[in-house]
C-alpha cells in the first residue's frame, strides 16, 4: 500500500512543487506577510478584550481623533489593501520564474488590476446635503453613484482578481519580451534607461490587451471584478469554507510529509489563497460588529488560515507537540527521551523537522496513523466547538504560527478557545501514547542488544589466549 501510495503522490507532489503559477501565487502572498503580522500587533492593541482598556483608548483624545481610531488605521494601511500587496507580489515572484525583471513584473500586474477595477461606488443614502454639510432632504431608500474606489476590492474581494492579472500580465510581458519586440538602446546608455525603454513595447501591449478586455466587460454592462467574485471567488470561498475540504486537504497534506516532501508547501500553493481570503474576510467583520457580535450566525468563517494555523495542529505537521509529551512521559529509551528533550523547545513554536526526521516519522508505517488521525480530529473537534459557540471562530488577526500554544487560543477567539487548545494537546498525548510506547519498546529491546554485543567486544578470555606461535 505504501508502493502505491508513493507512486501517486511523489508526482503529483513534483507536479505541484515545480509549478512556476502556484510557486509564484505563494511566494507573493509572503511578501505581505511581515507587514500583516505588524499590523495585526496593533490591530490587537486596538481591540483587546478588556473593557478597561478600550474604554481607555477610546477617551484618550488627540487632536481631533483619539487613541482608538489611530491604532486601527494601521489595519487600515495593511489588511484593507492586502490585494494590492498580493498583486504586486504575485507579478513579482512570477517574473522571476520567467527570469524577466521583477519590478516591472510588479508594476504591469498592479497596472492591469486597477485597469480592469470599476472606479463607481453604488450605495444608499439617507439624505441630501448643502455645501455648508445641513441636511437639505430625506431620501431614506435612495440610491446614489460617486466616482471612487470600493475600499472592498483592494482587501478580500479583491484578491482572485490579483491573482489573475497577477500571472496573465506578466506572462503576456515575458512572451512579448521573449519575441525581441523591444527598443534597444545604444551602448553607453546607463542600465537604469536601457531596462526602461525595453519595458516599454510589452508593457504597452499589456496595457492595450487589459483594455480590450476591460472594453468588453463594460459593454456587456459588468466589470471584470464583479465577474470574477460572482462567479469564480465565491464558489472557491464557499467550497474552501467546508469541514470536508480542510479535512481532506489535511489528510493530503500529512501524506506528502509521510514522504518526506513538505506537505504545507504543497498543499498551501493551492489551498492557502482561499484560507487567506477567508480570513480576510472574518478581519473585517470583526472590526465591523465587535467582540459581542461576531459569530457564526452574523457571517464569520470557522474555516479560515488562523484555523488552520492554530487549532489543526501544535507543534507543527501532525500536532507533533502531542507526541513530544508523550515520549516523554511515556518512553524510557535513550533514542526517544533524548530526542523528545532536544525537540520540545522547538515544538512549542511549531518547529518539528527534528522529531519528523529524528524519531523518524518520515517513512515510519507505525506512527503514521495518529500521525494523520491527531490533526483530523483536532479539525473536526474544533470545527464543531466553534460551530455550536464554544466559542468564536478566529477573528481574522494575523498571529503567527510560532505562537506557543494557549497564548494563540487567547489572541485569536478567547480564553475558552485557549483552553481548549490544551485540551486537545491532552487528548492528542493519548492518541499517540500506544503508538510510541510501541516504537519504545523496539528501540529498548535494540539499545539492550547493542549494549550487550558492546561487552562481549570488551570482555576478552585471557584463558582462550595461545601463546605457542609466539
Amino acid at each position: 500500500m505504501m508502493d502505491k501510495l508513493e507512486k501517486i503522490l511523489m508526482p503529483m507532489a513534483e507536479a505541484i512543487g515545480r509549478n512556476k503559477y502556484l510557486i509564484a501565487i505563494r511566494d507573493g502572498f509572503l511578501v505581505s506577510t511581515p507587514l500583516l503580522i505588524v499590523g495585526s500587533i496593533f490591530l490587537l492593541l486596538a481591540n483587546f478584550p478588556i473593557q478597561a482598556w478600550t474604554d481607555f483608548i477610546a477617551n484618550v483624545q488627540i487632536g481631533s481623533s483619539n487613541l482608538a481610531t489611530l491604532l486601527s488605521k494601521q489595519s487600515d494601511a495593511t489588511f484593507t489593501i492586502m490585494a494590492i500587496f498580493a498583486t504586486m507580489g504575485i507579478g513579482y515572484s512570477f517574473a522571476k520564474q520567467l527570469k524577466t525583471s521583477g519590478i516591472f513584473g510588479a508594476a504591469v500586474s498592479l497596472m492591469s488590476w486597477f485597469i480592469l477595477m470599476p472606479y463607481s461606488i453604488t450605495g444608499s443614502i439617507s439624505a441630501m446635503f448643502d455645501a455648508n454639510g445641513a441636511a437639505m432632504e430625506v431620501v431614506e431608500g435612495a440610491k446614489a453613484t460617486v466616482t471612487g474606489v470600493d475600499l472592498g476590492w483592494l482587501g478580500a474581494k479583491g484578491i482572485f482578481m490579483g491573482i489573475i492579472c497577477g500571472l496573465v500580465s506578466v506572462h503576456v510581458y515575458a512572451w512579448v519580451e521573449k519575441k525581441g519586440w523591444v527598443i534597444k538602446m545604444p551602448a553607453g546608455v546607463p542600465p537604469t534607461v536601457v531596462q526602461s525603454f525595453a519595458a516599454l513595447i510589452p508593457a504597452g501591449i499589456v496595457m492595450t490587451m487589459f483594455f480590450v478586455i476591460n472594453t468588453i466587460f463594460v459593454a456587456c454592462g459588468t466589470d471584470a471584478f464583479t465577474f470574477i467574485f460572482t462567479f469564480l471567488q465565491t464558489p472557491l470561498l464557499g467550497l474552501g469554507d467546508t469541514l470536508g475540504a480542510m479535512v481532506i486537504a489535511y489528510i493530503f497534506l500529512h501524506l506528502f510529509w509521510f514522504f518526506g516532501v513538505n506537505g504545507g508547501s504543497v498543499v498551501g500553493a493551492v489551498f492557502n489563497p482561499i484560507l487567506q481570503t477567508l480570513a480576510l474576510e472574518n478581519l473585517n467583520l470583526y472590526r465591523e460588529v465587535g467582540v459581542q457580535g461576531y459569530t457564526v450566525a452574523n457571517g464569520a468563517h470557522i474555516i479560515s488560515q488562523q484555523f488552520q494555523d492554530l487549532f489543526a495542529t501544535w507543534g507543527g505537521c501532525g500536532s507533533t507537540l502531542s507526541l513530544l509529551i508523550a515520549m516523554l512521559l511515556f518512553c524510557k529509551s535513550k533514542r526517544i527521551t533524548e530526542l523528545g528533550k532536544l525537540a520540545l523547545i522547538p515544538g512549542f513554536f511549531g518547529i518539528n523537522e527534528p522529531i519528523v526526521f529524528g524519531l523518524p516519522i518520515v517513512l515510519n508505517p507505525s506512527i503514521i496513523i495518529p500521525f494523520v488521525l491527531v490533526p483530523t480530529i483536532n479539525i473536526v473537534v474544533s470545527y464543531a466547538a466553534m460551530a455550536i459557540g464554544l466559542f468564536p471562530p478566529c477573528n481574522g488577526i494575523n498571529i503567527p504560527w510560532t505562537m506557543p500554544i494557549f497564548f494563540s487560543g487567547l489572541l485569536a477567539t478567547n480564553w475558552v478557545g485557549a483552553v481548549f487548545q490544551v485540551v486537545m494537546l491532552i487528548v492528542g498525548v493519548f492518541i499517540y501514547m500506544p503508538f510510541i510506547k510501541s516504537m519504545d519498546k523496539q528501540y529498548l529491546a535494540d539499545e539492550a542488544a547493542a549494549a550487550q554485543a558492546e561487552e562481549e567486544e570488551d570482555d576478552i578470555n585471557l584463558d582462550d589466549l595461545s601463546f605457542d606461535d609466539l
